[in-house]
C-alpha cells in the first residue's frame, strides 16, 4: 500500500531541508449529505494527488550499489532493530512519511510533538506521530564520534545505514503525554516500544539496503506507495478513497465503502477506486492477527461483497499506536502519499478503551473533527462515516434510521468477537459466510484444548 519514486539522498537537518516545492491544489471540502445533489459539488481533479513535498521519497539503495553499502557498513557501529523499529524502517524506506528522509532529528521530533506537522519549503506537511529510533547508554558510547551507524536485524544482517547522525535526549514522559494525551499505565505501544527503550534518540538520513520483506506469504499484498500509484493509474482511477482498518470487514463496512463510491460517481467521477488498506504493523495482543484478517478480506472479495474490479487490497506497514485523534492524522497523511484524495473516517478512529478506567480513552467524534482542521491535510477530502447497523426488518446492514430506532441492532466489535469465539453465527446479512468462517476458525485455533464457551463481557 504505498507510493512512488525517488528523491536524492541526504538532508542534514530540517533547517537545510530542500525538497521540490509542493504543488498544493486546495480542493473543496466535502461533507456528504444523505442524498447528495451532484450539481452542488465541484469535481476536484482527474489525476492522483501529489505526495507531500511534491515528490515521493524512496530510500532504498539501487541494486548496483548494495554490495558496496554492505561492505562499508561492516566497519560501522551497529544498532540492533526491534520488530517495531524494522517496521518503521519499512515505512520510511518506501515514502509513506514523505518528505521525511530518515529517523527524526531533534528539530523534526519537536515539531511533530508540538505542532503535528513539519515545515518544508513552501509550507507545512502533516506529521503527527514521532518516527524515532531509541538507543541506550551503552550503544551511545559505542557510537562515539562516528557520523554513521549500521542498522541490523535480530540475525545480525545489515538492513540499513543511518548517515549524518544526531543523538539527543529521549524524554519519554513528554513523548507519551503529547502523543497519547495521558501517561496512564497500560498503553500497548508504550509498553511494547517505549518504556524499556533507550534514553537517547538517534536521527539521520536513512539508506535501506534492499526492500523490506517478511516472507510470511503476504508480501504480495505489501504494495509501496509508488506501486499503488502505478496500480491506480493502470486502472484509470480518477479518484482514490482509502479505508483504514485493523479488524475484519463486515457488511456494514462494505455498505459504507460501496455507498462512498456511488456518491463519488454522482459527483461526476468516472472511475473512483477503493483502497482497502488494513494496518499490517504492530497491533495489540487481542486484535485479530494480520494473516487471519487478510484471509477474511480475501473472502469478502471472493463472495462479491466488494467489487474486485474497483478495489485494491494492500497492507499498510505502519505499527499501531492507538493514539486516537493524534494517530489518525498519520493514517490520513500516509494515504496522501499513496495517491488517495479521499479518506473515510469513522467513530473513534485509532482509539481504544482507557487502560485503567472503564471508558473510551478519546472522544468518539474528535478524530473526524481533528482531520477536518489538521495542518497539512487541507488537500485531503475527509468523508465521515454514516452510521450503519443491522436492520432487523430487512435482515441486512443498513444506514441507521433515527425515525425507527427499535428496528436496528448495533453489533459491537466485542459482541462480534464473542459470537465468533463461541462458534455462534451472527444475524444473516451481518458478514459474508466465508468471511465469518475465517473468524470462527481463528478463535477455534486459540481455543484448542480449552473447554467451554467464552463468556460474554458484562457491560460496564
Amino acid at each position: 500500500m504505498a507510493s512512488m519514486a525517488a528523491l536524492s539522498t541526504q538532508t542534514p537537518s530540517l533547517s537545510s531541508h530542500k525538497t521540490h516545492k509542493p504543488q498544493y491544489t486546495k480542493p473543496t471540502k466535502i461533507s456528504f449529505s444523505p442524498n447528495p445533489d451532484p450539481r452542488k459539488h465541484q469535481r476536484i481533479s482527474c489525476g492522483l494527488i501529489d505526495p507531500d513535498g511534491g515528490k515521493l521519497v524512496n530510500l532504498i539503495v539501487k541494486e548496483p550499489h548494495r554490495y558496496e553499502k554492505r561492505r562499508k557498513a561492516h566497519s560501522m557501529p551497529k544498532i540492533e532493530l526491534t520488530r517495531i523499529d524494522l517496521e518503521w524502517v519499512h515505512v520510511l524506506s518506501e515514502g509513506w512519511a514523505s518528505p521525511l528522509r530518515g529517523f527524526m532529528r531533534e528539530s523534526e521530533f519537536l515539531q511533530t510533538l508540538h505542532f503535528n506537522s513539519l515545515r518544508v519549503e513552501g509550507g507545512v506537511v502533516n506529521m503527527s506521530v514521532p518516527i524515532v529510533l531509541a538507543v541506550n547508554d551503552a550503544q551511545k558510547g559505542r557510537i562515539g564520534e562516528s557520523s554513521a551507524v549500521a542498522l541490523v536485524d535480530s540475525s545480525g544482517v545489515t538492513v540499513a545505514v543511518l548517515n549524518n547522525i544526531e543523538i539527543y535526549k529521549h524524554n519519554k514522559e513528554e513523548r507519551i503525554a503529547r502523543t497519547w494525551g495521558t501517561t496512564a499505565p497500560g498503553l500497548p505501544y508504550v509498553e511494547e516500544a517505549i518504556t524499556n527503550a533507550g534514553n537517547w534518540l538517534i536521527g539521520g538520513d536513512l539508506e535501506v539496503i534492499e526492500p523490506i520483506k517478511y516472507n510470511d506469504g503476504l508480501d504480495r499484498y505489501r504494495l509501496s506507495p509508488s506501486e499503488l500509484r502505478e496500480e491506480f493509474t493502470r486502472r484509470n482511477a480518477d479518484a482514490v478513497f482509502a479505508f483504514q482498518l485493523r479488524n475484519p470487514v463486515h457488511n456494514g463496512h462494505a455498505l459504507l465503502m460501496t455507498d462512498t463510491r456511488r456518491r463519488l460517481l454522482e459527483m461526476g467521477y468516472k472511475n473512483p477506486v477503493l483502497l482497502l488498506h488494513p494496518l499490517g504493523g504492530y497491533t495489540k495482543a487481542d486484535d485479530v492477527p494480520l494473516s487471519w484478517r487478510m484471509q477474511q478480506h480475501e473472502k469478502v472479495l471472493e463472495d462479491g461483497v466488494l467489487d474486485p474490479e474497483t478495489t485494491v487490497v494492500s497492507i499498510f506497514p505502519s505499527p499501531m499506536h492507538y493514539a486516537g485523534p493524534t494517530e489518525v492524522q498519520w493514517h490520513a497523511k500516509a494515504r496522501i502519499n499513496a495517491g488517495a484524495n479521499f479518506y473515510i473516517v469513522g467513530r473513534d478512529p485509532a482509539g481504544m478503551s482507557h487502560p485503567v478506567e472503564k471508558r473510551d480513552l478519546y472522544d468518539a467524534d474528535h478524530g473526524k473533527k481533528v482531520l477536518s482542521m489538521a495542518p497539512g491535510l487541507e488537500r485531503l477530502n475527509i468523508l465521515p462515516f454514516r452510521v450503519a447497523a443491522y436492520d432487523k426488518t430487512q435482515s441486512k446492514m443498513a444506514f441507521f434510521d433515527p425515525s425507527r430506532p427499535n428496528d436496528f441492532l448495533f453489533i459491537s466489535g466485542t459482541k462480534m468477537r464473542t459470537l465468533a469465539k463461541n462458534g455462534e453465527n451472527p444475524p444473516d446479512g451481518f458478514m459474508c459466510p466465508g468471511g465469518w468462517k475465517v473468524l470462527v476458525d481463528y478463535y477455534d485455533s486459540l481455543a484448542s484444548g480449552v473447554n467451554g464457551k467464552v463468556p460474554e463481557p458484562v457491560p460496564a
